[in-house]
């Protein structure tokens, strides 16, 4: 059985990787866009050196169907399509994973979010504890004792923060079975759900450390709403107390709810480490990442044997990993803290 599952929203870092390689350009043999791929693979890489994982699965939205959007047509309303280069590698993506060896789940009509949220609701019983890979905030509601989330910002994996109950507290001031109501109240633009009127943040944050939840908060309003006043000042209790207020936070928590009950295969069967040697060996050589082979080969298929990878790299692929299975203590004084 798996100790440690890493669960990833492919197409979080393949959107990211799509952006910050685009000036690469980097097209395979039969002339096919590919950087959003190579960037996918060496986070990978860095993840699991990071994280050393038993099993890793990887999530993606359904291209074709979304449930989401057919109950709530205003949900991601907004975007523009996607450009033909970022659908075909997304595509791509899925397809290269599964030649690698990883287990890659994509829940019909549902997003990799919902694959997030499975995971870390059905590792416990298994006794597997869980780390979500993603550039999105919206797992944050996934950290819990079973669970941390890893959150890819500008510098890769390794600059990244591992978050954890204290530190998505000490962040944001909300406990992580708070968050569905802060992000609720705040809102997110980018999925086109406005919030609440004047609640921030730091406002969002206030309310519910004085009240703990929004339910709790619109109880105290209809008594006499005198916790609310004291936590957020009158002029924003007035606007919570509205009713068009009410119905945007319930419509955010509806849409911004994760399924957790997509099926994905815990038991090691698919996914798990080591990964085949030549499989591994085929697919990084396979996308031209030929200083990113010898720590794949390290990482994913445990394997040490490989040629030492060049002292200089392109800035934006992984540190040859340094290590091999079991881990050593981590590198980074950040990392001092355990992961569980």
């Amino acid at each position: 059985m798996p100790r440690v599952v890493l669960a990833v929203d492919g197409n979080a870092i393949v959107h990211r990787a799509f952006h910050s390689q685009a000036t690469s350009g980097f097209r395979d043999a039969d002339g096919r866009p590919m950087w959003a791929v190579r960037g996918l693979l060496a986070q990978l890489v860095a993840a699991v050196d990071r994280v050393d994982p038993d099993l890793v699965v990887v999530g993606f939205d359904d291209p074709a169907a979304s449930v989401r959007r057919e109950r709530w047509p205003q949900y991601k309303a907004q975007r523009p399509d996607k450009l033909d280069t970022l659908v075909d590698q997304l595509t791509a993506a899925a397809d290269v994973l599964c030649g690698l060896g990883l287990q890659v789940v994509v829940p019909d009509g549902l997003e990799a979010d919902d694959v997030l949220a499975s995971v870390a609701a059905q590792a416990p019983a298994l006794d597997a504890t869980t780390v979500v890979m993603t550039s999105d905030r919206d797992a944050f509601g996934l950290i819990d004792a079973h669970t941390r989330v890893l959150r890819i910002i500008n510098g890769g994996v390794e600059a990244s923060p591992m978050l954890t109950p204290e530190r998505l507290e000490l962040m944001l001031g909300v406990r992580p079975e708070q968050y569905r109501d802060f992000a609720a109240l705040r809102g997110d633009p980018s999925d086109n759900l406005p919030g609440v009127k004047g609640f921030g943040p730091r406002t969002a944050a206030r309310l519910l450390a004085a009240l703990g939840s929004v339910p709790a908060a619109f109880a105290d309003l209809d008594a006499d709403g005198g916790r609310v006043v004291e936590a957020i000042g009158p002029a924003r209790a007035a606007r919570l107390a509205e009713p068009a207020s009410r119905a945007a936070w319930d419509l955010n928590c509806q849409v911004m709810t994760m399924h957790p009950h997509v099926a994905v295969d815990l038991s090691g069967e698919v996914g798990a480490l080591p990964l085949p040697v030549e499989a591994v060996r085929a697919t990084y050589s396979g996308q031209d990442l030929h200083w990113t082979t010898a720590a794949a080969l390290r990482a994913l298929a445990r394997d040490g044997s490989g040629p030492v990878a060049p002292a200089v790299e392109p800035s934006w692929a992984p540190r040859p990993a340094r290590r091999t299975h079991p881990p050593l203590p981590p590198r980074r004084a950040s990392d001092q803290l355990a992961l569980f």
